[in-house]
């Protein structure tokens, strides 16, 4: 059996022996159709020294091969090297099934089963080889692996520089660790610090989501991705993130979020700041300046410079300069507040806004100290001193909601020491006080106000021929319905029991031309959008306050 396979052994030696000789003579062929022919009458010229370019430069050994050619007269600075090739640069070996070995130039190039490794942490794959031992470049064709211990690049054409220590591959690649793979045309290893960067055509593949992007850098040992252009993050359709800055941990799935950046979620909620931290397993999000937390199935959207937001709870907040924005009709609600808070109430959403509440609508405008607004049935609650206007009209009490109807007013509810007022001039108004108000609108316009409870007015009746004032009208009642038309007191219904004055314009005093405690505040009125964000100090006014004055009837004509 010894003998059996020595012979064996015997044999297959003298067959690569052979074919090496056949190999050698094409490749001689081959190569000496490059080199320049010598005259016959030239001399041989003594062995040349190795050509090393720099001081940095070392020279390539020859370590093993099973069969080693060299012809002198044909190829004088060519060795063809056959079975179990292996090389040695610096710290760093090189296996191959063949090999050019370029002696004199310090170089060589390999074939099949090609190896690199560089201590226990590189290990580089080919079945193509250029290696420039002066400049330290391997050039890898066809099949390259690059594997350390912490990722697998994989491609057809890597150039791996040893100067720099960094591997690169121009015509697509993919490198893939124990979490992510990535793919993308252009690509940069460097296996000392584990960083790679990624241009054109980049993707991210992980379990739970998708990356895209056009320009990334990757660390392998922190998972950590770099955003350096547009990029895209999508969820199983679940959450998409945009952002052209920043970083994402795809491991602990934390992010920092720069420049144009937005988390929205597939229940149309959408996330925008200058900066955004997120944390995706916690469903928590923070932003930083000019943020926006919008709702666009329910039309509503909250601004300003700070903002938060729980994906589980579907709470929000905004604040520094705050603003809500409510479109789902035809006309739009700017409303700003200290601070406002969303959340949501079974399928609908309700907006708190707190402290210096400031709004306007083309239709309304008004004040208040805090306020709520429900999509359920589209109301706006005021409370605490609130003032409104619609027209010429001012509204007031200790809580005011109004009703809206396919995005126009359609009513309110003055609750607590109402009070209402018209402005016929700079010194006349149209007055109303009672416990509660119900005010009602058409087609845009204040048509009706019923005041329950104690009900009182003050209004001048118009002579319809010269559009003077007949007098100062003043009734009292349990209830009193007034209807207006064409922005002007039509008619007025006093039950039960009425009691009714008229004072003629000419014996008109303070006392009976305003009701205790009547303010007109015009001055805090926005008249446009920007005006929400304008603040007054309010300390001194006594508005909404329930303990408003019983007005006492004055001698007059009945």
């Amino acid at each position: 059996m010894i003998i059996k396979n020595s012979l064996k052994k015997y044999l297959k030696l003298w067959a690569l022996f052979f074919v090496s000789i056949l190999v050698f003579d094409a490749s001689a062929q081959r190569l000496q159709k490059k080199l320049p022919q010598k005259k016959s009458s030239e001399t041989l010229s003594p062995k040349k020294e190795r050509a090393i370019e720099n001081e940095n430069s070392s020279m390539i050994y020859l370590e093993n091969s099973d069969i080693l050619l060299f012809d002198k007269d044909r190829l004088p600075d060519v060795q063809v090297l056959v079975g179990n090739v292996c090389f040695r640069h610096d710290d760093i070996y090189l296996y191959c099934d063949s090999a050019y070995f370029y002696d004199y130039k310090n170089s060589l190039d390999a074939f099949s089963n090609v190896k690199i490794i560089q201590g226990d942490t590189l290990f580089v794959y080919g079945d193509v080889l250029y290696y420039d031992g002066n400049t330290r470049m391997a050039r890898l064709r066809k099949n390259v692996r690059m594997e350390n211990k912490s990722a697998l690049l994989t491609t057809d054409s890597l150039n791996y520089d040893r100067m720099r220590n960094v591997g690169y591959f121009f015509n697509g690649g993919q490198l893939e660790d124990s979490l992510n793979v990535l793919v993308s045309v252009f690509g940069y290893y460097y296996p000392a610090t584990n960083t790679a960067n990624f241009r054109k055509k980049v993707k991210l593949t992980n379990p739970k989501f998708v990356m895209h992007s056009d320009t990334l850098n990757y660390n392998t040992n922190t998972n950590v991705a770099n955003i350096l252009g547009p990029t895209h993050i999508n969820y199983e359709e679940k959450t998409h993130i945009y952002s052209e800055r920043g970083w994402y941990d795809t491991k602990n799935e934390l992010a920092e979020l720069l420049d144009n950046s937005y988390v929205e979620n597939q229940d149309t909620k959408r996330l925008i700041g200058d900066t955004i931290f997120y944390d995706k397993k916690k469903g928590l999000a923070r932003a930083y300046r000019n943020i926006e937390l919008a709702d666009t199935l329910k039309k509503v959207s909250l601004f300003g410079n700070y903002g938060f937001y729980n994906e589980l709870t579907e709470e929000g907040l905004a604040t520094d300069s705050a603003m809500m924005i409510e479109y789902s009709g035809g006309d739009t609600l700017f409303l700003h507040a200290d601070t406002l808070f969303t959340y949501a109430d079974s399928v609908y959403k309700v907006v708190e806004a707190y402290h210096n509440v400031r709004f306007y609508r083309t239709d309304l405008q008004g004040i208040a100290d805090s306020a709520s607004y429900q999509t359920r049935d589209s109301t706006l609650q005021l409370m605490y001193s609130p003032i409104v206007w619609s027209d010429d009209q001012q509204i007031i009490g200790d809580t005011i909601r109004a009703y809206m109807k396919n995005g126009s007013l359609d009513k309110a509810h003055v609750i607590g020491a109402a009070f209402a007022c018209q402005k016929k001039d700079s010194i006349h108004f149209n007055q109303m006080i009672g416990k509660e108000f119900w005010a009602f609108m058409q087609e845009g316009n204040l048509y009706k106000i019923e005041s329950n409870g104690n009900a009182q007015s003050i209004f001048y009746p118009i002579d319809e021929a010269d559009g003077s004032f007949i007098g100062l009208n003043t009734t009292q009642s349990s209830y009193l319905h007034t209807y207006f038309k064409d922005g002007k007191v039509d008619k007025v219904l006093i039950f039960p029991s009425p009691v009714a004055t008229m004072y003629p314009m000419d014996q008109l005093t303070k006392e009976i031309m305003f009701f205790p405690n009547f303010v007109w505040k015009q001055e805090y009125r926005p008249m446009q959008k920007e005006d929400i964000f304008l603040r007054f100090d309010r300390k001194k006014d006594e508005v909404g306050n329930s303990s408003r004055k019983k007005r006492t009837s004055k001698s007059g004509t009945k």
